[in-house]
């Protein structure tokens, strides 16, 4: 049986991956934000599937 809340991969990269953040000036001042503070991730990314 399936849970009721799951998100999807697709969905989360449209809203939080690097390019929406990218695509919005808010969103370059959170990357830069990240980056000032030294985060080794910046935005969420889709796992590589092996």
């Amino acid at each position: 049986m399936r849970r009721t809340l799951e998100g999807t991969k697709l969905k989360r990269q449209h809203v939080s991956g690097f390019r929406a953040r990218m695509s919005t000036p808010g969103g370059q001042e959170v990357l830069n934000r990240r980056r000032a503070k030294g985060r080794h991730k910046l935005a969420v990314t889709a796992k590589k599937r092996a």
